[in-house]
This record gives structure tokens, C-alpha cells and sequence, in this order.
């Protein structure tokens, strides 16, 4: 934000959320009320949506079900290829790859996975697959007739869901390598053949001491993002 630009209470309160919130890879095992968990989605649910289709539906998890799930998703995640219902990204090339490796290394860093450790690393993937020990996780899906909109729409979703949750004291974290396992899901969830995946959402309380929520990722400056129309060089 400029030094010049003007104050508002609600701009304030809004920025600092952004600020504050963080992808949590380490949570304590405690669950959250259901109330709780009903007062997230229901702020969530408030996202806008192209049309207002809000093509949004969310499996979440308490309990038994979420270490039923996690076991399944371990060992699936052990044997079976990747299975996403969504694309991965073709390549990550110039300030899009050099933002990645950053805070890839951030994360090693914190945990202790030093440079070239290649099975040290993939423990710290495989966490992914455990939920980080969360106690709850949400499937987000969205009808595959809508295609990117809908995907879209979903994300704008989750970036709300990951906001509310800092709000309400909750630690979270979007995932997709959940999704990358789109056929156990599927199976698991009863999720139909008309359903995209596009991403787990863990959450919980987070354990502030696990050293892989220490670390903060940067932020590129607003002179690298925006072009401003009409104006010269």
C-alpha cells in the first residue's frame, strides 16, 4: 500500500488477515466445533461466482472419517500414479518457477531438509498426503460441465475459506495434491464422473511450534504486477 493512500477500518482489518495468513503444515490434533466449522463455510459461502452459479460443493471431514480418509490417502498416494481431474501446469518458467523454488526452499529450510536431501524431501511431500495432521480436510468440487469457470469460481472459494479461517483463529491450508489423487477420491467420496476435484482444503488449530509453519512467503510489488493502461513507459 502507498504511504499516501487513505486509511479505511475495514481495508485495515482486511489487509492484515491477508497478511497474517499463511499455509499451515503442522496442526495440533484438537477438533473444531461443528459450529465453528458451520460459521467458516457459511462466510465462505458469500463468494462471488460467475452468474452466481456457485458451482461449489464441499466434502469436509470430522472425526474417524478424516483418519479414515487419511490412511486411505497415504497409501494410495504410495502406489498409484497421480490421477488429477484438473491438468497440471505444462511448465513453470522464468519469475513463476523462481517464486516456486523460493518458497520451496523456505519450506526445507524450516523443517531441515538441506539441498539435494531428494528423500528428505519427499517425506516433506508425502505430509501432504497426511494432512499435515489436521483434523479436518474439505474436498472442493464443482460440476465438470462448467470447465475453468467453474474452476475459477472455486478458487475465488477457497482463497475466501483460507481468509475466514484466519479470522476465526484457524490454521489451513489449500492442497492440490488431494486432488492429484482423483481416482481414490472419487471412489472414496462416491464423487460422480460429473464432479472436477479441485483441490483439499486441511484445517484445524495450528501447532505454532512445528517449524514448518515458521516461514513467511514474499509478495511481488504491485509495479511487477499491474500495467497500467494508456500510460507511457
Amino acid at each position: 500500500m502507498s504511504p499516501a493512500a487513505p486509511s479505511h477500518p475495514d481495508a485495515d482489518v482486511f489487509e492484515r488477515l491477508l497478511r497474517a495468513r499463511h499455509s499451515c503444515r503442522g496442526f495440533r490434533p484438537d477438533p473444531v466445533p461443528r459450529a465453528l466449522i458451520e460459521r467458516l463455510f457459511a462466510i465462505a459461502q458469500r463468494t462471488a461466482s460467475w452468474c452466481n452459479s456457485q458451482p461449489w460443493k464441499v466434502i469436509v471431514t470430522r472425526g474417524a472419517e478424516t483418519e479414515r480418509f487419511r490412511q486411505a490417502l497415504m497409501a494410495h498416494a504410495a502406489s498409484h500414479a497421480p490421477t488429477p481431474d484438473i491438468p497440471y501446469p505444462g511448465e513453470y518458467r522464468g519469475v513463476y518457477l523462481d517464486r516456486r523454488r523460493e518458497c520451496g526452499f523456505q519450506l526445507y529450510d524450516s523443517v531441515g531438509v538441506p539441498k539435494g536431501d531428494k528423500a528428505g524431501g519427499m517425506k516433506q511431500v508425502f505430509e501432504n498426503f497426511r494432512l499435515f495432521g489436521a483434523p479436518h480436510v474439505a474436498i472442493v468440487h464443482s460440476e465438470k460441465a462448467l470447465g475453468p469457470y467453474g474452476a475459477v469460481d472455486c478458487g475465488a472459494y477457497v482463497a475466501n475459506l483460507l481468509t475466514a479461517a484466519e479470522a476465526l483463529g484457524l490454521g489451513a491450508i489449500a492442497q492440490a495434491a488431494v486432488a492429484s489423487q482423483g481416482a481414490l477420491l472419487h471412489e472414496h467420496f462416491g464423487i460422480g464422473d460429473d464432479r472436477q476435484i479441485v483441490c483439499g482444503v486441511s484445517f484445524g488449530y495450528e501447532d505454532e511450534s512445528h517449524p514448518a509453519n515458521g516461514f513467511r512467503t514474499s509478495r511481488a510489488d504491485l509495479k511487477d504486477v499491474i500495467d497500467w493502461a494508456g500510460e507511457g513507459a
